[in-house]
C-alpha cells in the first residue's frame, strides 16, 4: 500500500500519492525551532520535496542540492552566518522556500495525539497543536524576512503546522468471536478542524451500487494499529465503527462534519450496528460489498484500497447503504431525499420531504423555493439532507428521522444564503474539477433524530416537460412512480441518460427490495389515511435546465405550502 518514496518516521509519514500526512505527537513533539530545524522529520519533508521538484527544470540551483546541505543553509541564514549566502542568491533561496512551504501545506496533514485516558491531554490537545502551528509559522516567516531582508506588512495566519488534530484513545467493546484483529485499533474520541479544509483526491466520481457478499469481510482485515483508525460514528440511531486506513485520511476526517462522533460513553460496552473496513488490501472483483452477520446483529462493509474509492461518495454512500439495510430489519423505510422544516410570513410550519436520486433536484428545488420565497419564507432549518427514515410508532403514527448532522453537496448547488453562512466551516474536496463538493455542518444531532411528521412528500421529476407540481390522487400511481425510480443521470454518478433504481435508492432498498416493499406499502398506506400530499415537482434538470421552469414550479409549490 506504500512506495518507497514514502516518508515513514515513528512522529511522520507522509504519502505523495494521496497527499496524506500524519503526525505523530505521541511518539514524538518538537516545541522549539532548534529541534525542529535538526530533526529527520523535517529532512525527510525537504527530501521530499526535492525529488519532486527534481522533475521540473525551474532553473533554481538551491534545489540540485540534497536534503542536508539544504537544511545546513537554511540553518547558515538563522544563524546569520556570513558564508550563508556563498553558493546560492537570496532570491534562489527564498524562492525554494515559499515553495517548500507551499508543497508541505498541499497535503492534508493530521496530527494525532493517543490521549492514553488523561484528562489533562483531552484538556490541552487543541493547544498543543496550536503550539505546533504557530512555530511552523514562526520558522517560515523567521526564513523569509531574513532572505528577503525586512519585515512583512501583511501576515496570512494559515494552518502551518496541521489541518486537523485528533485525539484517540483504545476502547473496550463486547467483540465476538472473530473480530479480534480489531482490537489493537484506536478510536477517534476529539477532533479539531481547521477550516476551511483544501483536499484533493485521485478519485471526484462514485461507480455502481454495493453487493452482499458470503463469507465476512472481517477475515481479511489484518490492519496495524498506527496505519489503521476507527470513526465511531451515530448514524440516525445506529451505532457505527467506521474503521480506515491512514491513507483515507481524507475521507475519514470529513466524516467529522457529516455524522455526530459517537462519545465513549456510547461506545464502551455497546457492539456496533455496522462495522465499515475501508481500505482493505483486497475484497472479492476489487470492489465494495457488505455482509450481515445474523448472529452477531453486525453489518460489515469493505471498500479496497485503490484510487477510484478515494473520492468521499464511497465512504458516505456504504455508511448509508449499512445504515439503511439495518433500517430495513428494523422495519424503518430508507428515504433518498431531504427533509426541510420551512416558517411562512403567514405563520404557517411545514415539513417537506423531496425524494429522488442522484441529481433530480432535490436541492435545486428548494434553492429555488428560497429564491423566489422572497420575504414569505422565514426559516428553512435542515432535518436531513441526503437520506433519512420513515419509522411508526407503536401507535402506528408516523415519523421522519434524519441521519446526517452535515450536507455533502455540490459547490454548484450552495445557495447564496448557505455559502455565505457555512463556507468557512466547510470541508471542500476537489474544488477545481467537476462535480466539485463540499460537506457542511447543516443541524445538531438532536434535532436530526428526533421525531418529525410530515406534511408533505414530493418526487423529484427531473425528466418530464411539465412546469409546475402534481398531486397525486390515487395511491397506486403514486407508489409507481416512487418504486420505479426514474430520473435523467446528470453524471454525479458512472450512469448516463435516463434510468431507473428500485424506489430510487441504491443504498439499501435495491439491495433488499423484497423486505423493503412491505414498508413501502405501509407508508403509503399512511400518507393517503391521513390525508397528507404527496406529489411530484417538475425540476427540468433532465430536459431544458431551465431555471425559469424550476422557479415556476417553485412559485406553485410555495402557493400550495401556504396556502393548505
Amino acid at each position: 500500500m506504500t512506495e518507497s518514496k514514502n516518508v515513514e518516521t515513528s512522529a511522520l509519514y507522509m504519502n505523495p500519492n494521496r497527499s496524506v500526512a500524519v503526525l505523530n505527537y505521541s511518539n514524538k513533539y518538537i516545541s522549539d525551532i532548534f529541534t525542529l530545524m535538526n530533526s529527520p522529520e523535517l529532512r525527510e519533508v525537504v527530501r521530499l520535496f526535492l525529488a519532486e521538484r527534481g522533475h521540473e527544470a525551474n532553473g533554481n540551483s538551491f534545489e540540485d542540492t540534497n536534503a542536508e546541505t539544504y537544511l545546513e543553509t537554511i540553518k547558515s541564514v538563522l544563524l546569520d552566518r556570513g558564508d550563508a549566502y556563498e553558493h546560492f542568491t537570496r532570491e534562489e533561496m527564498l524562492q525554494s522556500i515559499e515553495d517548500l512551504y507551499s508543497f508541505y501545506r498541499s497535503y492534508l496533514r493530521i496530527a494525532v495525539l493517543n490521549m492514553h485516558r488523561s484528562d489533562v491531554m483531552a484538556n490541552n490537545f487543541m493547544e498543543i497543536d496550536n503550539q505546533f502551528n504557530d512555530l511552523v509559522i514562526r520558522l517560515y516567516r523567521t526564513v523569509e524576512e531574513k532572505l528577503q531582508g525586512f519585515s512583512n506588512k501583511t501576515y496570512r495566519q494559515v494552518s502551518a503546522g496541521s489541518s486537523a488534530c485528533i485525539l484517540t484513545q483504545s476502547q473496550d467493546w463486547p467483540m465476538p468471536k472473530g473480530y479480534e484483529a480489531l482490537k489493537p485499533i484506536r478510536f477517534i474520541d476529539t477532533l479539531m478542524l481547521r477550516p476551511p479544509m483544501m483536499m484533493t483526491t485521485p478519485s471526484n466520481k462514485r461507480e455502481g451500487t454495493f453487493s452482499a457478499v458470503p463469507d465476512n469481510p472481517i477475515a481479511k482485515f489484518h490492519g496495524d494499529r498506527d496505519e489503521w483508525y476507527c470513526f465511531p460514528a451515530k448514524i440516525g440511531e445506529s451505532l457505527a465503527y467506521i474503521y480506515f486506513h491512514r491513507d483515507y485520511f481524507v475521507s475519514g476526517i470529513s466524516l467529522a462534519n457529516l455524522f455526530e462522533v459517537a462519545s465513549a460513553k456510547d461506545v464502551a460496552g455497546h457492539k456496533p450496528d455496522e462495522i465499515l473496513l475501508f481500505g482493505l488490501a483486497e475484497t472479492e472483483g476489487d470492489v465494495s460489498h457488505y455482509y450481515h452477520d445474523e448472529e452477531n446483529d453486525i453489518w460489515v462493509g469493505e471498500v479496497p484500497y485503490n484510487d477510484k474509492t478515494t473520492y468521499f461518495g464511497y465512504m458516505k454512500k456504504m455508511c448509508l447503504t449499512l445504515h439503511n439495510l439495518h433500517m430495513i430489519y428494523e422495519n424503518r423505510l430508507p428515504i433518498h431525499g431531504s427533509m426541510v422544516r420551512i416558517k411562512f410570513s403567514n405563520g404557517k410550519k411545514k415539513n417537506v420531504v423531496f425524494f429522488g436520486d442522484s441529481g433530480a433536484g432535490k436541492s435545486e428545488s428548494l434553492e429555488a423555493l428560497q429564491e423566489i420565497a422572497d420575504d414569505k419564507i422565514i426559516s428553512l432549518e435542515t432535518i436531513f439532507d441526503d437520506m433519512g427514515s420513515f419509522t411508526f410508532d407503536n401507535q402506528g403514527n408516523m415519523y421522519a428521522q434524519g441521519t446526517e448532522i452535515g450536507a455533502f453537496v455540490r459547490l454548484d448547488d450552495l445557495s447564496s444564503a448557505v455559502a455565505f453562512n457555512n463556507m468557512d466551516r466547510g470541508v471542500y474536496l476537489n474544488p477545481d474539477r467537476k462535480n466539485a463538493r463540499v460537506i457542511i455542518p447543516a443541524d445538531s444531532y438532536s434535532r436530526v433524530v428526533k421525531h418529525h411528521k410530515v406534511d408533505m412528500w414530493v418526487y423529484a421529476n427531473n425528466y418530464d416537460k411539465e412546469i409546475g407540481i402534481h398531486r397525486f390522487d390515487n395511491k397506486e400511481a403514486a407508489k409507481e412512480t416512487f418504486i420505479t425510480g426514474k430520473r435523467f443521470a446528470l453524471g454525479t454518478t458512472d450512469e448516463v441518460g435516463m434510468s431507473t433504481t428500485f424506489f430510487a435508492n441504491p443504498f439499501g432498498p435495491v439491495q433488499e427490495e423484497v423486505k423493503t416493499r412491505p414498508i413501502i406499502d405501509k407508508a403509503f398506506d399512511y400518507f393517503f389515511d391521513n390525508d397528507i400530499y404527496v406529489g411530484e415537482i417538475y425540476t427540468h434538470l433532465g430536459t431544458d435546465k431551465s431555471s425559469e421552469s424550476l422557479n415556476e414550479s417553485a412559485r406553485e409549490l410555495l402557493e400550495v405550502l401556504m396556502n393548505s
